[in-house]
């Protein structure tokens, strides 16, 4: 008899959960359809399920139950999973706010594939600028700015000799360093000051991008062994904390430096282009994701690569020593326009 009532119980549960949504009284049949004491009536009569269908049925609640959820979950929980720890669980990985992530397409209709950087990220450079423009030091600070990179400059080259990637790899992890240390010293400084920057943040902050997205190109050609890694960690981490006091110590100074540092470096690519001409180093194919960022045409080589950042390194090289020129003068930064989009 308590079986019975029990039974009756968990049958009267699961039909209260499920509702006529999974079945009614002419679907279960008449095998099913007893008139008995329960606890809902569907339509106008009265059903009772044995024991063995409750536990069919409660296994259709349970998966309909997971379908509903997984329906009414935002569309960013599909952007992917995690495995939780020890039971194997897994976790949906989704957006504070529950907003998928939005689908970008290029020109032709392709996906695209950068998280890195968007569509309207991407531009064409000006290969118009002059890569042999030199700024004469013409004080005592020009002097010191430009003898410290020809300082630095020489142990470099006697490492890399003619290996032109991993020059250039180690260069760029040092080249993206002044921009992001000035943007941050601005930014600091126009918190406190409660100004207008000028838009030199944005810009510097641009250049240390810029600079990042050459390393992540030169990154998909070559791979850096482990003592150029271990060299990459010594150098960035000593030129951060000395860029950064002389950046507190002399903006001017430390604008010049990075401008005679844009210098040398439009030199260096100058000569990979020209080993890359003679054939003394392979022009493969350019990386996709310098195509899209430069939107190269798609059979573009190493050789248009390596013409593009050099621009870019020029670009740089006139922003610092403008930025230089200003504070010479004895004016602010953001008394003059910043050149924001001047990669």
């Amino acid at each position: 008899m308590s079986r019975r009532i029990a039974t009756t119980k968990v049958s009267g549960l699961l039909l209260r959960q499920l509702g006529p949504r999974f079945f009614s009284t002419s679907s279960i049949g008449p095998v099913m359809r007893e008139a008995s004491t329960f606890s809902r009536p569907l339509g106008m009569e009265w059903v009772r399920i044995p024991m063995l269908e409750a536990r069919k049925f409660s296994n259709l609640a349970s998966s309909a139950g997971k379908d509903e959820e997984k329906a009414a979950e935002p569309p960013s929980a599909a952007v992917g999973k995690m495995s939780g720890g020890g039971g194997g669980d897994e976790k949906a990985i989704v957006s504070y706010w529950g907003v998928a992530p939005p689908q970008f397409t290029k020109e032709d209709g392709s996906p695209w594939r950068w998280n890195c950087f968007r569509p309207w990220e991407s531009y064409k450079p000006d290969l118009s600028i002059d890569v042999k423009k030199h700024h004469e030091p013409t004080n005592f600070m020009d002097k010191f700015a430009f003898w410290t990179v020809q300082v630095l400059k020489y142990p470099t080259y006697m490492f890399f000799q003619r290996r032109h990637m991993c020059h250039a790899m180690l260069l760029e992890t040092v080249a993206a360093v002044p921009g992001m240390v000035g943007g941050m010293l601005l930014h600091c400084k126009s918190l406190r000051r409660f100004e207008h920057s000028g838009g030199w943040i944005k810009a510097l902050l641009e250049e240390a991008e810029n600079e990042r997205m050459h390393l992540m190109t030169f990154i998909e050609i070559a791979r850096p062994q482990w003592y150029e890694r271990a060299l990459v960690f010594a150098v960035q981490g000593v030129f951060f904390n000395a860029y950064f006091l002389a950046y507190l110590a002399s903006p001017k100074l430390a604008h010049r430096i990075v401008g005679y540092l844009e210098e040398e470096a439009v030199n260096s690519y100058t000569e990979f282009l020209n080993d890359l001409e003679k054939g003394d180093f392979e022009d493969v194919p350019a990386p996709a994701i310098a195509i899209d960022y430069w939107r190269l045409p798609p059979e573009s080589t190493l050789k248009d690569v390596v013409t593009v950042i050099r621009a870019d390194e020029a670009h740089h090289r006139d922003l610092n020593h403008f930025a230089s020129d200003i504070q010479c003068q004895g004016r602010e930064l953001r008394e003059y326009p910043a050149p924001i989009g001047y990669h």
